[in-house]
């Protein structure tokens, strides 16, 4: 059995339409389409960041009520909890347990 002609060979020999890469020196092409995007398509980010130097600041003010105050809150408790753990875990407040514990006594 005999191997192809592709099989053995790189470029494109005998009746080809058109030439190797970058050798394009036949004849014109039929049916071939080209197709180019818009100068607008190609830059989808242009002013993006220009927009947000300007108005950016007064679009976080806005909604600085809606993130600060849930925050703030959720801060405030973290803190009071992280305080009570420690003072429970700590000699003091062992000993004000165990003090509570036995008042009754």
């Amino acid at each position: 059995m005999r191997p192809t002609t592709i099989v053995r060979s790189g470029m494109p020999t005998g009746k080809t339409w058109s030439g190797w890469w970058g050798d394009m020196k036949g004849p014109k092409q039929k049916g071939i389409y080209t197709y180019s995007v818009s100068p607008f398509a190609q830059k989808p980010m242009k002013g993006a960041l220009n927009g947000y130097i300007f108005w950016g600041f007064r679009r976080i003010a806005q909604q600085v009520p809606y993130f600060i105050v849930p925050f703030a809150t959720g801060y405030a408790v973290y803190i009071w909890g992280y305080n009570k753990y420690a003072y429970y875990n700590s000699k003091e407040g062992h000993h004000a347990i165990h003090e509570a514990e036995h008042a009754g006594h």
